[in-house]
C-alpha cells in the first residue's frame, strides 16, 4: 500500500502540471532521446531566450492532469517513450519554432505533438505551427490588407474629384 506522503506528493506534482497546462498558450511534446549533453544544454539555452519553459516530466504525470482538464484522450498516444515539454506562455509558436530549428540542425529527437489552446495537435500541426511568422508580421499583414480597400477608395474618389473639378471648370471657360 502507497505511503500517503507520496500520493500526496504525486498529487501536488500533478497539481502543478495541471497548473502549467492552463497557463500555457501552447505545450510541444518531443522524444529526446539521442541528445548529448551538450546539444541538451543548447536546446534549453535557446528556450530560455525565446521565453520557452523545457522539462522532462513523467507522462504518467501529464497524462493525469490533461485528464483532470479533459483533454483529448489523443494526448495518451503521444505520451508513450521519454518525453520532454516545452510550455510556451507567451507566444504560442515559439516552442514550435525552436524545435523545429533545433531538430533541423541536429537531426536527432523527434516532436510528437502537443497542445495549442487545449487542442491535441499531431506533429504535422505543430510543424505548421512554426512555419507561421511573428505575431507582429500577422498583425502588420492585417491592418495591410484592412488598409488597402480604404486606400483604393480613398484614391477612387480623389480621382472622381478631379475629374468632376476638371469637368466643371470647362463648361464656364467656353
Amino acid at each position: 500500500m502507497a505511503n500517503a506522503s507520496i500520493i500526496a506528493m504525486k498529487e501536488q506534482h500533478v497539481q502543478e502540471i495541471s497548473d502549467r497546462l492552463k497557463k500555457a498558450k501552447s505545450v510541444v511534446m518531443f522524444d529526446y532521446r539521442g541528445l548529448t549533453v551538450e546539444e541538451d544544454t543548447n536546446l534549453r539555452n535557446e528556450m530560455r531566450k525565446n521565453g520557452v519553459e523545457y522539462v522532462v516530466l513523467k507522462n504518467s504525470m501529464v497524462e493525469r492532469a490533461c485528464r483532470e482538464l479533459g483533454v483529448d484522450e489523443k494526448v495518451h498516444e503521444m505520451l508513450k517513450g521519454p518525453s520532454a515539454f516545452a510550455f510556451g506562455y507567451d507566444d504560442p509558436v515559439a516552442p514550435a519554432k525552436v524545435l523545429k530549428d533545433f531538430v533541423k540542425k541536429v537531426k536527432k529527437c523527434a516532436v510528437k505533438g502537443g497542445l495549442v489552446d487545449g487542442a491535441v495537435t499531431d506533429p504535422a500541426g505543430i510543424d505548421a505551427l512554426a512555419d507561421l511568422p511573428p505575431r507582429e508580421v500577422l498583425i502588420a499583414r492585417m491592418l495591410g490588407s484592412m488598409m488597402s480597400p480604404i486606400t483604393g477608395l480613398a484614391i477612387a474618389l480623389d480621382q472622381l474629384a478631379k475629374k468632376l473639378g476638371s469637368n466643371a471648370e470647362t463648361p464656364a471657360a467656353e
